[in-house]
């Protein structure tokens, strides 16, 4: 055996197929200092076992990228290494055996048409025609993808191992990686049972050994192992290898030739969780016992839908752990935790058709420091450190596993390990009648049914039962004046003499401003993406308050204590905790507060992006004149312990004045009417602030420069190659949701990133990227340039770069 060597510039620890990918595609960018340690051999933690699919078309643009790329990479994999790989494509065919499923699929297929890759909306008898073995008598439609496959998972892995070593990594089975080392602040190695490799960067692809492998250096990776169950049949009539894959996505099962025989998996909604008292230091290329009498519903319906299982035979009656993420998505990047320590986790089952896009982005990732593309949905900095709780985990992933093959339907909520984090507010919002969502955790109020009812959703892709409620909710903010609890903010101070010189230099607006001033501004990359999109408000001369989304609070926190120097006198605590907000919002915003504070909140005291300390109730309370919403209003940061007393005066109070509780819904149809930006969709780090219209939030003269000054200064000298634009689709009866390709005439111009029903407008409302027909700098862009697509049908839309909501900003200025 060659001896472990003592240093390497990256260690992969896990030898399934995402580590070995990992390896070969960090070999692949010229970097052959790249060891890879395995515990076992290789694949024999989960891989060994995957069924071998290979499907494409995932629930967003960047995923199907990655698989796309996946598919692309098998086809050529084994005449470059010259290992077997079992790849075959025979397309695949997904089944709808309802409206709504049926909506969903026509609505992927459009969304593929973005990136060219071909999916065909198919009848049932096409379907018939296409695998003759199915029974599609209650089947309304489905998509046919030609360029899906399978493919055997170990030789897979063994092909992108041999390509690794071919190009210079070291890979060595049986070596247990002991601990991770590091220095408080970076990554410095492994220890091994082996011996020491010192390293500059150590990536965790361990499985479902990743959780636990993780925290044992303080790294939040949530994930848990469950059972996933399939049957190989033997001895069916009617099927060869040309026999598509077949997915029926209502019956959770999924289909695959198999060497002859077929194989037939599940994902069903309530998955059993496995390995809670931990995995054993012996397993390797190991089965688990299952439950047959689980499995049999699941088998009964496969039954039906294909005939001939009825009299075929079962060869093996499988069961196998896979690991599985709270939010059904994968883990991957750099943590937020330690620099230098990567992690490629939680696949959700799909590993074998992730495993070469997520090697690939991984690999660039690890080179460049940031993420080729925007993955902020898989980014490993998106976890909350409490979901690595034990049972949180274990209550969540009995729904996840059925997630992969439920209706993704618009506004879907967990309905497992709910009430993890709640405002103080919750039960008096409970009794007004609000329907919470759940989100990083938080319980919020997403809507409002008459109060004292118990109001819940009734999923659609169309106009859902929470509809009228919220045109109410948004005609209250339009006219008179709405409550919003938005305490899920993440909050932070920056503290000290170098507080402005730190936060000036990672802001592209300028800061350095008069305390009790607030500035909107964004965080940049060094190419000039949009790492944050937040305010900063002066709190003193030496102290600021930081408010963000709850999404990214990991995220946010992280990138700026990365970006102050260690030799600065600035302290960053996260201080979300310790404040609620309660935002009141609309054109009686200001008399409502008026009438219970002694404070003059007139235009002339208290302008627009402003914050002052007043009195409400019997506590004081620091008042941001900013708004979402597109109106007058505040945004009251009130001490946790004095929430409910404030909300009390408040809600007493504003009968008077038309006061209506409103949800997260009514938020994002305001802020879409306003054309508001929402970061992770409408911006992230792939576009700049000029490409997104917010220019003027950019201060590219001020006094040090600021991170990304240099792209966006290129890049207003070159000219933009797109724009974000806002549109309104003409007919009120379409439903916009994210992912629509926009059209502009025979081409497709660009997709919606984030769309909304927009009652002050009376119709769907998007924000999406449009680029020219040439490749070149965008020009005007006309009203009615454009169209949409919802579900395989175009529909017309009025097109502007201006909101079509109060344009000159009037509202928010009275």
């Amino acid at each position: 055996m060659a001896e472990l060597p003592k240093k390497a510039k990256v260690v992969i620890i896990g030898g399934g197929v995402i580590g070995c990918s990992i390896a070969y595609h960090l070999t692949k960018i010229g970097w052959d200092d790249v060891v890879l340690l395995e515990r076992k051999q290789l694949t024999s933690g989960t891989t060994w076992h995957a069924a071998g699919l290979v499907g494409q078309l995932r629930p967003s643009i960047n995923m199907t990228k990655l698989a796309k790329y996946t598919g692309e990479l098998y086809r050529g994999l084994e005449a470059e290494t010259g290992q077997a790989t079992g790849y075959r494509q025979c397309g695949s065919i997904s089944m709808a055996t309802n409206a709504e499923r049926f909506e969903e699929l026509k609505r992927s297929a459009s969304m593929a048409k973005v990136f060219d890759l071909p999916v065909h909306v198919v009848t049932p008898q096409e379907i018939k025609e296409l695998a003759h073995i199915v029974n599609v008598d209650d089947v309304v439609g489905g998509i046919h993808i030609p360029s899906d496959g399978y493919a055997n998972a170990v030789d897979i892995t063994q092909a992108l191992a041999k390509g690794a070593r071919t190009g210079g990594a070291k890979i060595f089975e049986n070596t247990k990686v002991t601990r991770i080392r590091h220095n408080g602040d970076r990554i410095t190695g492994v220890d091994t049972d082996d011996g020491s490799i010192d390293a500059d960067y150590v990536v965790i692809c361990g499985g479902m050994w990743t959780r636990d492998l993780a925290a044992s250096v303080g790294v939040a990776a949530p994930l848990h192992a469950c059972e996933h169950y399939y049957v190989l049949f033997e001895g069916v009539e009617g099927i060869d290898n040309t026999l598509p894959v077949l997915r029926d996505y209502d019956y959770c099962g999924y289909y695959k030739y198999d060497a002859g025989k077929l194989l037939v998996g599940a994902f069903e909604p309530n998955a059993r969780p496995w390995g809670m008292d931990g995995i054993s230091e012996d397993f390797c290329f190991d089965e688990i016992a299952g439950s047959f009498e689980h499995f049999e519903p699941l088998l009964i319906d496969a039954m039906r839908r294909v005939p001939a299982l009825e009299k075929a035979g079962i060869q093996k009656f499988f069961c196998g752990p896979e690991s599985f993420t709270p939010d059904v998505r994968y883990h991957l990047g750099e943590s937020a935790e330690l620099k230098g320590c990567f992690v490629a986790a939680g696949l959700n089952s799909i590993g074998l058709q992730s495993a070469g896009g997520v090697g690939k982005v991984m690999a660039d990732w690890i080179r460049d420091g940031i993420p080729p593309a925007d993955l902020w949905t898989v980014d490993i900095r998106r976890n909350m450190p409490f979901q690595i709780n034990r049972k949180y985990l274990r209550e969540r992933v009995t729904e996840s596993l059925g997630l992969l093959y439920a209706t993704h339907y618009p506004f879907k909520q967990y309905e497992t390990a709910r009430g993890v984090r709640k405002s103080a507010l919750h039960d008096r919002l409970v009794a007004q009648g609000a329907c919470f969502g759940e989100a990083f955790g938080w319980e919020r109020a997403n809507w409002y049914g008459e109060p004292g009812s118990t109001p819940a959703y009734e999923y659609s892709y169309g106009r859902q039962n929470w509809f009228e409620a919220n045109a109410a909710e948004c005609k209250a903010v339009r006219e008179a004046v709405g409550l919003f609890d938005q305490s899920s903010f993440a909050k932070f101070r920056l503290e000290g003499r170098d507080a402005m010189a730190v936060l000036n230099r990672v802001c592209a607006n300028d800061v350095d401003v008069a305390p009790g001033k607030l500035v909107y501004t964004q965080w940049l990359n060094d190419k000039g993406g949009i790492e944050a999109d937040l305010t900063v408000t002066r709190l003193s001369e030496t102290a600021y308050l930081i408010v963000t989304g709850a999404e990214t609070e990991v995220k946010d926190f992280n990138w700026l204590k990365r970006h102050t120097p260690d030799d600065a006198h600035a302290v960053l605590t996260n201080v979300s905790s310790g404040m609620g907000v309660i935002s009141i919002m609309g054109p009686n915003s200001r008399a409502l507060l008026q009438s219970i504070s002694p404070n003059d909140l007139s235009h002339e005291a208290f302008p627009f992006a402003t914050s002052q300390e007043i009195e409400l109730g019997y506590a004081i309370v620091r008042a941001s004149r900013i708004t979402y919403v597109g109106e007058l209003g505040w945004e009251l940061y009130i001490p946790t312990e004095f929430m409910a007393g404030v909300y009390d005066a408040i809600v007493a109070a504003g009968a008077a004045f038309g006061l209506k509780h409103c949800g997260y819904h009514a938020l994002n149809a305001l802020r879409m009417e306003k054309a508001y930006r929402h970061w992770g969709h409408d911006i992230t780090d792939e576009d700049t602030p000029l490409e997104a219209g917010l220019g003027f939030a950019v201060k590219m003269d001020k006094a040090g420069g600021f991170i990304g000054r240099e792209a966006l200064a290129a890049q207003k000298e070159a000219g933009l190659k797109q724009r974000l634009v806002q549109f309104l689709v003409k007919s009120p009866e379409p439903m916009l949701y994210h992912n629509e390709p926009i059209w502009q005439g025979d081409r497709i111009a660009g997709y919606i990133r984030s769309g909304m029903y927009a009652h002050t407008l009376g119709g769907a409302c998007g924000l999406g990227y449009v680029d020219a027909a040439d490749g070149g700098v965008v020009g005007p862009i006309g009203a009615d340039d454009y169209e949409i697509e919802i579900a395989g049908v175009r529909y017309p839309v009025t097109a502007s770069l201006k909101p079509f909501y109060d344009p000159t900003n009037a509202r928010i200025k009275i």
